[in-house]
């Protein structure tokens, strides 16, 4: 197989890892259920057989599903969040990280989102799913605001690297084609929707910072948090060449995020919390974080 061939096959295949992984993370695929057969996951994603293999392989490795002979695919993991309320009439067992990014661009015609994470493959597929949202019509704000913080691409991170020998440096150079592929299609994605006149106002800035992120966090619209550490974990990581390495990572998509809301009390819990993160956020952004460019 050619280079070219080698590439555009574990495009596909993170394409498709992405994918089920979100799934389950948005509840698509609850907890316990079934995930629908090889054959028909292939159909529906336009791929190959063997690639929807190799992502079950690779989410099985990350502890998402576990296969029973005979039974198919099952989900053993969900992306956790939890809430101090039913938020409306949204029950919590139904709370996912889509409904809160839901919810803040329907809220307000004005939507701001500061986000800090060690990349941004989660957040990009949230916003292209708002992106097709306000191109069906059904939601329709005047403006959005995004800033992100990722480390710098300088920044000698813990994870991910091989366990059994941190000077191979094949999966830092995944993590930055990882960040630079999803970065590059969300601004794309924001931008689209002001040059097609569909939202008057976009700005969209991405900032990288000297720290090595130990959670994730989302502000949005100034008054709600969702926070999550980030575990450790040893998984085995697939590279577009089909080889495999031992690794130690952190899989923020299945981080265990905790909602906290700012209400009419300036000295509740929520209110202190969503402040606190913003002044953190705010300060970071204003005297550590600087604009890089991807090579």
């Amino acid at each position: 197989m050619s280079r070219e061939g080698v590439a555009d096959g574990g495009r596909e295949f993170e394409r498709v890892t992405d994918e089920l992984r979100a799934r389950m993370a948005d509840g698509v695929y609850p907890l316990g259920t079934l995930m629908a057969p090889e054959r028909a996951l292939a159909r529906e994603l336009k791929v190959s057989r063997d690639t929807v293999r190799r992502a079950l392989k690779a989410l099985r490795h990350e502890g998402w599903i576990e296969s029973r002979q005979g039974s198919g695919w099952r989900v053993v993991k969900v992306q956790r969040i939890h809430s101090s309320g039913t938020r409306g009439t949204r029950p919590v067992q139904a709370v996912t990280l889509r409904s809160f990014i839901n919810d803040a661009f329907e809220e307000a015609p004005v939507v701001t989102l500061d986000v800090y994470t060690l990349t941004s493959e989660s957040l990009d597929a949230h916003i292209r799913l708002q992106a097709d949202r306000i191109r069906d019509q059904e939601i329709a704000p005047e403006r959005i605001s995004l800033r992100m913080l990722l480390p710098s691409k300088e920044l000698e991170l813990p994870y991910p690297r091989a366990k059994d020998d941190p000077g191979d440096l094949r999966l830092r150079h995944r993590l930055h084609d990882i960040t630079k592929r999803h970065s590059t299609l969300l601004k794309r994605a924001l931008r689209d929707l002001r040059n097609d006149g569909l939202v008057p106002t976009v700005e969209v800035e991405i900032r990288h910072v000297p720290l090595v992120p130990t959670f994730k966090l989302y502000l949005l619209n100034g008054k709600e948090v969702l926070h999550g550490p980030y575990a450790v974990i040893e998984r085995t990581i697939e590279l577009d060449d089909e080889s495999e390495i031992v690794a130690l990572d952190v899989l923020g998509i299945g981080a265990t995020l905790t909602h906290y809301e700012k209400d009419d009390d300036p000295n509740s819990p929520g209110t202190a919390f969503v402040g606190s993160m913003q002044s953190w956020f705010d300060s970071i952004w204003d005297r550590l974080a600087h604009a890089e460019e991807w090579p």
